[in-house]
């Protein structure tokens, strides 16, 4: 024989003796099934036989089961309505009584005739049938379940039925079409950071801090330098100006807050009590107070006219980096660096209420000219709020740097700042980004010197005024020449959950 011809005489006895192997394991697996599978039977099937049950007992256990596992948590009705229940199955038992008692009397009375006693039990089992009865439910406290199939007041109409209720289905809330914005004038003349900006209530000029520690006043239509105020020694970070008195306010990392008279261009009170630097303030916008807060973690109120500290307003652990006020409540509002946010009533000095949904620090508030919210920005997201709960909106989307200035015209445009230079406007209503713009870093400068540190829209909302790490301001437009179809909505409905 072959070498070839003895090598396939050998794989072919290897591959028979295989096969009987795996028919003989497939053997003894069926047996071992077949031996399982009888002791199953033997195990289970009295318990089987004895569980079988009429078909009203499996339905008032199907019932009962759907009960508590669907709506154990709306199974309690309120105690007036159980009253109210108890009474109308009282009422509904008596006539139930009076109407077989009635029954009963016709049915002896025309007991003698057969024909005529027939017809007549006929018609009094028809009627008996046809008065409707109350099931009993699930328990015995079918009374207390507040959904249920049938009328639970038989002397009320149902109007109702007790069926669910579908609840409304959420829908994505279009945007509102806005113009983009684009760079109108960049101001130069701060040897420093610029950290803060507000504009005056006429709307004919506007101020900023920076860190070359002087407050300058320009003029809004064209942009010049009107007056330069020195007397902080170190970084201005707040500034405001009153709607009611001649007054500017600023605040600084030298815990210093000053009261310019803008009449004699001179500073007249100082504000004094903060341990720390004073980040952020804000003016009450109808009583002479003012709020301050800072790195010692507190927001202090103040008397405008007096000097004197009104309320220290403890509670959070960290910096205190933003602060803002407004005429109802909560009319003092304060974001800090311990990731949360808290409402604060006035008179009583201690806060109402925490908002714990961001992640990191909260560097920006801005309120809504015209509705009551304020939107807060963070690194980890811009969350808008509904006043005066706190009421969380909606998150407004494409946040992809740490926003250290938010602000919001009447039109509904919320602009976000952001360290790295980014700059987003979205809608206020529906959160759609509908603009994303990289600032331009000026010739000579880093382009880590590309930060926001804070911005402002002007009086009527049109032009935007933002403060940056360059040295410069800023000032933004509409573009006037934009329209629907030359800048095109670009927005997809979605079905996502908006997270906290």
């Amino acid at each position: 024989m072959s070498p070839a011809a003895a090598a396939t005489k050998k794989q072919n006895a290897t591959k028979h003796a295989k096969q009987v192997s795996k028919s003989a394991e497939l053997e003894e697996f069926e047996k071992l099934l077949s031996q399982s599978a009888k002791q199953t039977r033997e195990l289970f099937s009295t318990a089987y036989s004895q569980a079988i049950m009429d078909e009203q007992a499996s339905q008032r256990i199907k019932l009962t089961t759907k009960i508590h596992d669907e709506y154990d948590c709306v199974r309690k009705l309120p105690e007036a309505l159980i009253k109210q229940q108890n009474e109308a199955k009282k009422n509904a038992q008596k006539r139930t009584a009076d109407q077989a008692a009635l029954a009963k009397k016709t049915t002896l009375e025309e007991a003698g005739d057969d024909a005529d006693g027939e017809e007549s039990n006929s018609s009094v089992q028809q009627l008996i049938d046809s008065i409707p009865e109350k099931s009993n439910g699930a328990s015995a406290q079918a009374g207390t379940v507040a959904l249920r199939s049938n009328n639970p007041f038989p002397d009320l109409p149902d109007s109702s039925g007790g069926s669910l209720v579908r609840r409304a289905q959420a829908k994505a809330i279009k945007p509102v079409w806005h113009a983009p914005w684009k760079l109108m004038r960049v101001i130069s003349g701060h040897l420093g950071w610029v950290r803060s900006v507000t504009v005056e209530p006429g709307n004919k000029w506007f101020a900023t801090g920076a860190g070359d520690r002087t407050i300058k006043i320009w003029d809004l239509a064209s942009g010049t330098l009107k007056l330069s105020l020195t007397g902080h020694i170190s970084t201005v970070r707040g500034i405001a100006v009153s709607n009611r008195h001649p007054y500017l306010f600023s605040c600084g990392e030298d815990k210093m807050v000053k009261c310019w008279d803008l009449e004699q261009n001179k500073v007249i009170r100082h504000y004094h009590g903060h341990l720390s630097g004073v980040y952020s303030l804000s003016l009450h916008p109808t009583l002479d107070l003012l709020v301050t807060a800072g790195r010692d973690a507190t927001a202090r109120v103040w008397d405008m006219r007096t000097k004197h500290g009104i309320h220290v307003l403890t509670g959070h652990t960290s910096t205190v980096s933003d602060v803002k006020c407004q005429e109802a409540d909560p009319q003092v509002i304060t974001g800090s660096m311990d990731s949360t946010i808290r409402l604060w009533d006035l008179a009583a000095g201690k806060t109402m209420s925490t908002l714990t949904h961001h992640k990191k620090s909260v560097r920006a508030l801005a309120l809504h000219p015209t509705e009551f919210g304020f939107a807060s920005g963070s690194a980890d997201n811009i969350k808008g709020w509904k006043c005066p709960e706190g009421t969380f909106m909606q998150n407004y989307e494409g946040n992809n740097s740490i926003i250290n200035t938010l602000s919001i015209n009447a039109d509904g445009v919320v602009f976000s700042g952001g360290d790295n230079g980014s700059m987003a406007f979205h809608d206020w209503r529906s959160g759609h980004r509908f603009q994303s713009v990289e600032t331009t870093v000026q010739p000579g400068s880093l382009d880590a010197e590309a930060g926001i540190f804070a911005s402002t829209f002007d009086q009527t909302g049109s032009r935007l005024i933002t403060c940056e790490a360059d040295k410069t301001i800023k000032i933004w437009k509409e573009d006037e020449d934009a329209t629907e179809e030359s800048y095109p909505l670009d927005w997809r409905p979605t079905i996502k959950r908006r997270r906290y």
